[in-house]
């Protein structure tokens, strides 16, 4: 019953859809930031390196976040 209305405020504006993005985007920034400061500094890689690995884990975790939030 609590999904219905979920679906129903998502489906009714933009603040329901804003929120989805807000949190797909906060999960893809938090995923970067993390795997970013772990590849640079406690696997002590190069900046290129780290900068790639941040992008591809952000990727990824903001295609988990949408598969989730359409859920």
């Amino acid at each position: 019953m609590k999904r219905d209305r979920i679906w129903e405020a998502a489906r009714s504006g933009s603040v329901g859809t804003m929120k989805h993005w807000r949190y797909i985007a906060l999960h893809a920034v938090t995923a970067s930031a993390f795997i970013f400061l772990l590849q640079r500094y406690a696997l002590s890689a190069s900046l290129d390196s780290s900068l790639l690995w941040a992008l591809t884990f952000g990727g990824c975790a903001a295609g988990l976040a949408y598969m989730q939030s359409n859920r």
